[in-house]
Parts: structure tokens; sequence; C-alpha cells
């Protein structure tokens, strides 16, 4: 009787073992939520613009001296594939304004272009599906690097032994809404009395993918305006920099023009100027700094700070002056 009992006892065990073993959990078995929950964190970056300069790697000789001319481009890389290829344009349109003896360059280049067999234009499209962005821009700016060197080679000829130099660098200046915004300068000394310096902006709206302008910002007949704005801010700045007493005076020289390169800064809409286009070469590359509280009924709501867009007034509404 002991023993059938024992061994009643011994099966109830060996069966509830076995059952405790077909439940054990499964390690590799994620929480659902805790899925959710690490997903959550990962932050979206569709709507920022992030990314980094990398120098072009260019066919360059060797030099050692003061005097060896610097040819310096570098490329914009982020995560936006539409903003590098728009900033990959304006650099080669920048180094088309500088570098005019590229001229024969490029002249060589589409007479041997046009010379060219269609299955050689094929064969180089499907070498450049092969290759980089970089790489293809490489190529772009390999011949205005040569007719700088062979700009150098001549003036050292005629006995000069300045140093000349190209350079050509963008960056982000703002990298999420309202505006992603990058900054490209570019600066050049090709001989002569000083060099010469650009400062250009790009700003884009990462949601359509698309570069956006001065007039796209701005309400509807309300330019004017702005443009009002900015001679105000014009009078003071030739003030401020004591450039002038009268104003008259000044433009008669230095007349005020409304500029399309922008960005939206902190404290307002920044116009940037370039060299001579509204006073000497003296003062460099002017800016004017529209407050933003000036701009209300002018700049879409959109583009005032997270702290301005709301109660902003419509751009037909009246403003009332006291």
């Amino acid at each position: 009787m002991l023993n059938q009992k024992s061994t009643i006892a011994l099966s109830i065990l060996v069966i509830t073992l076995g059952l405790t073993a077909c439940h054990k959990p499964d390690s590799k078995k994620v929480d659902p939520s805790i899925d959710q929950t690490a997903a959550s964190q990962v932050p979206d970056t569709s709507l920022q613009l992030q990314g980094d300069t990398e120098k072009l790697k260019l066919d360059m000789p060797e030099c050692d001296g003061k005097s060896c001319p610097e040819f310096s481009v570098e490329r914009l890389k982020t995560n936006q594939a539409f903003v590098d290829e728009i900033i990959d344009q304006a650099i080669l349109k920048n180094l088309d304004q500088i570098l005019d003896i590229a001229q024969l360059s490029k002249n060589k280049k589409v007479s041997d272009q046009q010379s060219s067999t269609a299955q050689t234009a094929a064969s180089e499209i499907q070498e450049n599906s092969n290759k980089t962005p970089a790489q293809q821009l490489q190529e772009k700016v390999q011949p205005y690097a040569n007719s700088f060197l062979e700009l150098d080679k001549e003036l050292k000829t005629l006995g000069a032994s300045s140093q000349i130099n190209v350079m050509v660098s963008p960056k982000i200046l703002n990298a999420e809404k309202p505006l992603a915004t990058v900054v490209l300068n570019t600066s050049s000394y090709l001989g002569g009395a000083h060099g010469s310096s650009v400062q250009r902006y790009y700003n884009f709206d990462l949601v359509t993918k698309k570069q956006v302008t001065l007039t796209q910002i701005i309400e509807n007949n309300q330019k004017a305006k702005l443009e009002q704005l900015a001679y105000q801010a014009f009078k003071t700045w030739v003030t401020d920099s004591k450039l002038a007493d009268n104003i008259a005076e000044y433009e008669q020289v230095w007349k005020f023009k409304l500029s399309d390169n922008f960005y939206l800064g902190k404290q307002g809409l920044i116009l940037q100027y370039g060299e001579y286009e509204i006073g000497p070469y003296v003062v460099g590359l002017p800016r004017l700094t529209i407050p933003y509280d000036q701009l209300k009924g002018v700049l879409k709501t959109q583009y005032f700070p997270a702290e301005m867009q709301v109660d902003q007034p419509s751009a037909s509404a009246p403003v009332a002056h006291n």
C-alpha cells in the first residue's frame, strides 16, 4: 500500500515538473509595450538638416613656399539629398563667376563633348552612375582648378610673388523649421589690390523639399512694405556706421536696393549684401536686420519664432499708427 502511494506521488511530481517546463518563459520574447516605447524614443530626423562638409580631392601639384597657390573646395554632405544637389550647383556657379579664365578650359571641354560619339556619351553616363556625388562634383570642379593654376603660372611669369587663392565652403546655419539654412562662404584673391568675399544663404523647406525665396515668405502684396522697412534699416546703418550725414548724398553713390539674400535670424529677418552693393569696400559684407515685431502682417505667420506665432494680424488688416 505504501509503495502504491509512493508511486502515485512520484507520478504527480513528474507531471507537475513537465508542465512547468512546458510553460517556461521564452527569454527571446520581448514585451510589445517595451518595443513600442523604445521605438518612440528614436528621434525623427526627417525634418532636420544633418551633415558635415567634405573636402574635394582635386589634382593639385605639390608646392612648398609662401607663394604656393591655394585652391580649396568643400562639399556639403547631409541627410537631405535635394539640399546637397542645390549647394553643389551653387558651388559651380560661384567658381564660374570667379574664374573667368576658365573659359578656355570649358571651350575645350565643349569641343571634346561635341566630337564624342553616342556610345562614348552612354559610357560616361554609366560611369557617372557608379560615382559618388562627391566624385562627380570633383570632376566638374577640376577644370576650374586647372585654369586657376594656369593663372598662377602666368602671374609668376610676369614677376608676381603673391599667393593667389580660391576657397569655397558651405555650412549649416539652421538645421530645422521654420527654414533650414545653409550659408555658402566664398573668398578669392587673384592678384590686385585686394581679395573678394561672398556670403550667400540658401533656405529650404524640409517638408516640401524645396528651396524658399524671399518672396515666398512674405504675405501677398507686402513686398513694398518690406522694402520700406529695409530702407529704414539701411538709413540707420548708414548713420550708425558714420558713412554719411546726409542719406540723399550717400545714395548718389551707393543707392539702396532690396536684397534677396536672406535668412531668419534670432532677432529678425537678416538681409545680406555683397561687396560694393550698398557701400564701399571698407564696409565688407553689410547686413540689415529687420526685427520680427516690425514684420507683423508682412512676414507669413509660420516664419515667426514660436513665441510670436500667436495672434498675428492678417496682411489685409489695417495697422494703426499713433
